[in-house]
C-alpha cells in the first residue's frame, strides 16, 4: 500500500451566508482519500462509520482504488454528526453541534496488508488514536498528521509525545501558535520543528500556506476564489493532495514537497467551491493541472 488514511468520516450539516447542506458525506479520512486518489490508486482507509452511512459513498470510494478493509462498519449505529455555521468571514466558524455516535469508541485496527504502507496520513483525531496506529504500522517512509485545537487544549502531553514520531505536522495558524505557545507564526514554526517533526506546513487559509524545513521557508499563495461556498475541509483536501502526490513520486526532497504544496493547495481551492466533497470528487487531471500552473503564474515574477 502506497498510502494509509486514518481518520474520522461524519455526516456534516453545514451553513454559510449563501446556502446550506444538511447531512452531507464528511469528515478528515473522506477528504483525504478522494483528494489523494487523483494521484494514486494505492490508498488504504482505515475509519468508522454506521449503517447508516450513505451506500453510494462508499462505492465512491471504491472507485477510486480506495481499499476499505480498514473500514469498520457499525450494524444499528449512527455515523458521527456535526453542524457548524459560518459567518461573512469563512476563515472562523461555529460549531453548533458535535455529536459523536459510533466514533466515540473508535479503535483504530490497521489490516495487515496495510501494515507496511509507505505513507501514513494521520487525519485530526485523538493523539493517543493516532499513537496506536503507529505502533501497528511497519517503519514507513513518512508519517503526516494533522490535529485540532480539542486535543490542544485537551490532550497536550499526548499530542507531544506523537510529534515525536511524525515527519510532516500540518496544522493552521492557531493550532500552530497554540501548540507552540508562542505568538509569532514562524517562531511558533522553529518550535514545533523542535518538538520531533522535520517539516511543519502552516495553512493560513484564504492567505496560503508556508512549508518550514530547518532553516529552509517557503510560501505558498491561496488561489484567489470569487465565490467560497463552503471552507469545510479545504485542510484535510490539502493534506491529501499533498500525501497524494508524495505517494505517486516517492520523492521526498525539498523540490518535490513545494511541488506538493502546491498540488494540495490546487485540489484544496476546489473543495471550497461547493458544500462537503461535492466538488473535489467530479475533477479532471486537467482541471488540477490547470490549477497547478496558475499557481506558478501566481508566484512568477522578473528581476532585471
Amino acid at each position: 500500500m502506497e498510502l494509509l488514511v486514518v481518520g474520522s468520516i461524519a455526516l456534516d450539516t453545514i451553513e454559510t451566508p449563501f446556502s446550506r447542506v444538511d447531512e452531507t458525506p464528511g469528515g478528515s479520512a473522506l477528504y483525504i482519500s478522494i483528494s489523494a486518489s487523483y494521484f494514486t490508486r494505492s490508498i488504504g482507509l482505515v475509519g468508522v462509520v454506521g449503517d447508516d452511512f450513505p451506500e453510494d459513498v462508499i462505492s465512491e470510494l471504491q472507485s477510486r482504488g480506495v481499499n476499505l478493509k480498514g473500514l469498520q462498519i457499525i450494524p444499528n449505529g449512527k455515523t458521527f454528526r456535526w453542524a457548524g455555521k459560518y459567518h461573512y468571514d469563512m476563515n472562523t466558524r461555529e460549531t453548533i453541534y458535535t455529536q459523536l455516535n459510533v466514533f466515540a469508541d473508535f479503535n483504530p485496527v490497521i489490516p495487515d496488508e496495510f501494515k507496511s504502507s509507505e505513507i501514513v496520513c494521520l487525519g485530526n483525531i485523538d493523539p493517543v488514536l493516532q499513537m496506536r496506529v503507529l505502533d501497528q504500522v511497519y517503519n514507513p517512509k513518512l508519517v503526516i498528521a494533522d490535529t485540532m485545537n480539542f486535543w490542544i487544549e485537551r490532550k497536550y502531553d499526548e499530542l507531544l509525545e506523537t510529534l515525536k514520531r511524525v515527519n510532516v505536522l500540518i496544522v493552521n495558524d492557531a493550532e500552530a501558535r497554540q501548540i507552540a505557545r508562542e505568538p509569532n507564526l514562524i517562531k511558533a514554526g522553529k518550535k514545533i520543528l523542535n518538538l520531533g517533526p522535520e517539516i511543519v506546513i502552516i495553512k493560513k487559509g484564504e492567505h496560503g500556506a508556508v512549508l518550514m524545513i530547518d532553516s529552509i521557508i517557503f510560501s505558498a499563495p491561496a488561489y484567489p476564489i470569487e465565490a467560497i461556498q463552503d471552507p469545510t475541509g479545504a485542510g484535510d483536501t490539502f493534506a491529501g493532495g499533498f500525501a497524494g502526490w508524495l505517494a505517486k513520486t516517492k520523492d521526498f526532497s525539498e523540490k518535490n514537497l513545494r511541488r506538493a504544496v502546491i498540488y494540495g493547495s490546487a485540489i484544496a481551492s476546489f473543495c471550497v467551491e461547493d458544500f462537503g466533497i461535492n466538488r473535489i470528487k467530479n475533477l479532471s487531471w486537467n482541471e488540477i493541472q490547470n490549477r497547478f500552473f496558475a499557481f506558478k503564474e501566481l508566484t512568477k515574477f522578473e528581476v532585471d
